[in-house]
């Protein structure tokens, strides 16, 4: 079991606890399979052959256990059966409360982080300034093209931080050397996937090459706390199901499994261990019971986390506007570049697509 003791993981099956007080955890326990309910630990594969990642697996079922499941054999047949369910709190009505509630779960989290052997990924928002805030010691990564807004933002916020960053400069032929390696670690070659794995891939390696085993990062913040823009106002956005703030976000919530089985095996293959303070359970606890106006609103993203990180962070990192990462660091940009450039033009159907699986021999 990786990320709580065993009688931990067992009370909170007892009680039907979803967020016991951990960072998330997965593993074999007393026979069966247990993923954490919003899969912050990748498990693969069934009681008998089991592995963190599928690579692990020696049998031919390597799928992953859906977050929030055990997997168990029941009359010889394998079943996934549903133990924890994202909890659904009311929706708190004092804003002073909520806030503060935010602030000291954060706070307490990002504090809590050992920072021994660690790096941080520091894109210059919010997120990963408030993980590089708790651990005052350890350097700060960021990759990009030169021209890239992540590499600008980072150099700001290190500088109105007085932090260590370096610069991770990124180039055609670190896209290319990665992709396969990204692709191998992931088992995914759609272009979305490839081009959020790379950018953290490559910050992940250099991190490794300069001797950290470990990498914390800012995962689960713009999910938990209204950072998307299909979320301000989903009524008439058809990126989403849901008509309001809160269920839009509770959405986006659930994405997360997905997410973070693609950046945890991408991490471990670049050679650390991902730290992520801001997906701890206090931290979701949280962040559930937001209303929609401490969420997003027209004129801002991520409302409540700002106010929280007021008077920590200083006030230009609070207000900074953060790119998705494919975008901030200009990856998403150049992979599609390299795609016409190999003949994949943009008018064929996933140009970008099959332009990696070309890469890698598919």
């Amino acid at each position: 079991m990786r990320g709580a003791d065993p009688a931990t993981v067992r009370r909170a099956l007892d009680a039907g606890d979803p967020l016991p007080g951990t960072g998330g955890f997965a593993g074999r326990l007393d026979g069966r399979l247990v993923r954490d309910v919003l899969g912050r630990r990748p498990l693969f594969g069934t009681p008998a052959d089991w592995g963190f990642a599928p690579d692990d697996v020696t049998g031919p079922d390597s799928s992953p256990v859906p977050a929030g499941h055990v997997r168990e054999r029941v009359d010889g047949h394998l079943v996934d059966r549903r133990v924890w369910s994202l909890p659904d709190p009311p929706t708190e009505t004092d804003d002073d409360a909520a806030v503060g509630a935010v602030s000291r779960a954060v706070r307490g989290a990002v504090s809590a982080v050992d920072g021994s052997d660690l790096a941080v990924a520091f894109s210059g928002g919010v997120d990963s300034a408030l993980v590089a805030a708790g651990v005052p010691d350890a350097p700060c990564y960021v990759a990009g093209f030169p021209d890239a807004h992540d590499v600008t933002a980072a150099r700001d916020a290190a500088a109105a931080m007085d932090r260590d960053l370096r610069v991770v400069e990124l180039d055609h032929d670190a896209l290319e050397r990665a992709v396969p390696e990204v692709v191998a670690a992931t088992g995914r070659t759609d272009a979305m996937t490839v081009s959020i794995a790379l950018p953290l891939y490559l910050v992940a390696e250099r991190a490794a090459a300069d001797g950290f085993d470990r990498l914390a990062v800012g995962q689960g913040a713009d999910e938990l706390f209204g950072g998307y823009a299909k979320v301000v106002d989903p009524g008439n956005d058809d990126r989403v199901a849901a008509t309001t703030v809160r269920g839009a976000t509770r959405e986006v919530i659930r994405s997360l499994p997905d997410q973070l089985e693609r950046d945890t095996l991408t991490l471990r293959a670049a050679g650390v261990a991902p730290v992520t303070p801001l997906l701890t359970d206090r931290v979701v606890a949280s962040a559930l019971p937001l209303p929609g106006r401490l969420l997003a609103t027209p004129d801002e993203r991520k409302v409540a986390l700002r106010r929280a990180a007021a008077g920590w962070l200083p006030d230009s990192v609070v207000a900074t506007d953060k790119k998705a990462v494919q975008y901030g660091s200009l990856v998403s940009r150049e992979l599609d570049r390299l795609a016409r450039q190999a003949g994949f033009k943009r008018r064929m159907d996933r140009h970008v697509d099959r332009y990696v699986e070309s890469l890698v021999g598919g």
